[in-house]
């Protein structure tokens, strides 16, 4: 679900990796779909790689935007006021750790949640697809 999908640091928004250049790599705006080379001066992260600190140990970031989408939360973080964002990102993510998961972070996620709804990269098909992988996932870690 989340493949490809990159956040750039001191960039609005999401990206989506088109591909590699020479110095560089291409990505696209999901935002306004404008291209535009990424360097490796960026901080650039994948959505794929990240995680949200929890009491005990951490939650992949598609798994909270699977959350998110299960409890049909509703959050427009530039509107929404620091106790409906908390409460909301609780609803979705109980076991948070307040103390590491500042809320910048909160806002960002809630930011990005909409615009891969919006973008119909969140749907119900993937975060059904996303659960059969957790499930084999545990399945397989259960084996060892």
């Amino acid at each position: 679900m989340l493949k490809g999908i990159l956040a750039i640091s001191g960039k609005p928004g999401l990206f989506k990796l088109i591909t590699n250049a020479k110095n560089s790599i291409i990505v696209e705006s999901l935002i306004d779909g404008k291209r535009m080379p990424a360097y490796t001066s960026s901080k650039i992260s994948s959505l794929e790689d990240i995680s949200i600190f929890t009491l005990d140990g951490d939650v992949k970031l598609a798994d909270v935007f699977a959350s998110i989408f299960e409890k049909n939360l509703k959050v427009e973080p530039k509107k929404a006021s620091s106790n409906e964002l908390k409460n909301a990102f609780k609803e979705a993510l109980p076991d948070y750790d307040e103390e590491r998961v500042y809320l910048s972070d909160i806002k960002k996620v809630f930011s990005w949640y909409n615009i891969l709804k919006e973008k119909e990269i969140i749907t119900p098909e993937t975060i059904e697809e996303l659960k059969k992988t957790d499930e084999a996932a545990d399945e397989k870690s259960g084996e060892d």
